[in-house]
């Protein structure tokens, strides 16, 4: 067998024959390459940096841990964790997944804060997050920035909903966080017409169950408040036969009432009322204006009418009001003593003055009036007749 030479490998290689054969085994190798590729799952990137308010501007922080959630209907966690360098950047990588929400949170003295969901589409991914944390004070203002008051029409109950929608608002740089574990960070008085107070949705709201609770005539805000501004939802019935709701406010830059009933009104302060407002299909008239000096929302309500139940009670009550009267009328006639007769000397009284009237020679009486004279006079003493006998036969 002739041994292998360099140049007997060259012209192997280059025979038509083989570099067929070589072209259709790359090929084969690159589309099952491609395939493999394609069937991975995209990754999904989310970078950004973690930055402090300090005196009007941003200090950016670091090192600190960054965490990535998920969040589903099955299941909700962290996925991963990763540090921000000394200029307070980050960058994470994590599968696609369009049935979950996915979020990033920092940690920093002690409150999270957390970011809002990150895009899901590897094709369009959030490399420019900001996440803002900053320092704590239990001093930090807090203010009522937007205030809706959403009153319904009585229902069944005969009871109103209010839907009470506020938007905190906090201007400075500091978080606000309660002073110790007993009070909190913010209050709110309520309505002493309130009853049945709770948070209205927990999906709209900004703030967790846990974290507000409800106490006679207040509601209590435990969980801090960072920077900027915050939607607390409250939802809470009027009692039916309130003819008012008084509403304890603030400086408002906006308020907005909207009213279902018609007839109702804002009363203090002085608000513009504009055109209807439909809400899930039912008409509300739309109150605007600013709160400025005034230290209540007063909202006047018409007058309530009886419910169903109650007017069926009122009839029944009037239907048996009335069978009562009744009763009495009637059993009253039965026991009542019957009329004595007419005294003979009355009834010869009328006889003499009828002849003094229909007798006198200068009147002048038609045919029925005469006609009418002879009844009246026979009546008259045919009754004095018995009258007479029943006095003889009484003395």
């Amino acid at each position: 067998m002739a041994g292998f030479s360099p140049e007997r490998a060259v012209g192997w290689l280059g025979s038509r024959a083989v570099r067929r054969s070589l072209f259709l085994l790359i090929l084969f190798a690159s589309l099952q390459l491609s395939s493999g590729i394609q069937s991975l799952p995209a990754q999904n990137r989310a970078a950004g940096r973690v930055v402090r308010i300090a005196q009007g501007d941003t200090v950016a922080v670091g090192p600190v841990p960054v965490v990535l959630h998920r969040v589903s209907q099955a299941t909700q966690g962290p996925l991963d964790t990763v540090s921000t360098d000394a200029r307070g950047r980050f960058a994470v990588r994590f599968q696609g997944d369009t049935s979950a929400v996915h979020l990033l949170s920092v940690r920093y003295l002690g409150i999270e804060y957390f970011s809002q969901p990150v895009s899901g589409d590897p094709r369009r991914p959030d490399t420019a997050l900001v996440l803002v944390v900053a320092d704590t004070s239990s001093t930090a203002p807090i203010r009522v920035a937007e205030r809706t008051l959403l009153v319904g029409g009585i229902d069944e109950s005969g009871s109103r909903t209010v839907i009470d929608w506020l938007v905190l608002e906090n201007p400075g740089e500091r978080t606000r966080v309660p002073a110790d574990t007993v009070r909190p960070s913010w209050a709110l008085p309520l309505p002493p017409q309130a009853q049945n107070v709770e948070l209205a949705d927990v999906h709209v709201g900004q703030f967790s169950p846990d974290a507000v609770v409800f106490r006679r005539d207040s509601a209590l805000v435990f969980a801090p408040v960072s920077p900027g501004r915050k939607e607390l939802v409250l939802q809470y019935h009027v009692p039916r036969g309130e003819r008012r709701l008084v509403v304890p406010a603030e400086a408002t830059d906006s308020v907005f009432v909207l009213l279902e009933e018609p007839e109702a009104r804002v009363e203090q302060p002085t608000l513009e009322r504009t055109t209807a407002q439909q809400v899930e299909n039912r008409s509300f008239q739309r109150w605007v204006g600013r709160m400025d000096r005034a230290d209540r929302l007063e909202i006047a309500f018409p007058s309530p009418g009886p419910s169903p139940r109650g007017f069926l009670a009122l009839l029944l009550g009037a239907s048996a009001l009335g069978f009562a009267i009744l009763a009495r009328v009637f059993f009253r006639r039965r026991s009542a003593p019957a009329a004595p007769p007419p005294h003979p000397i009355a009834l010869a009284d009328a006889i003499a003055r009828l002849d003094e009237r229909y007798l006198d020679p200068a009147g002048s009486f038609t045919a029925e009036e005469q006609a009418w004279y002879q009844a009246e006079r026979a009546r008259l003493k045919g009754a004095l007749g018995r009258a007479l006998a029943g006095f003889s036969r009484g003395s």
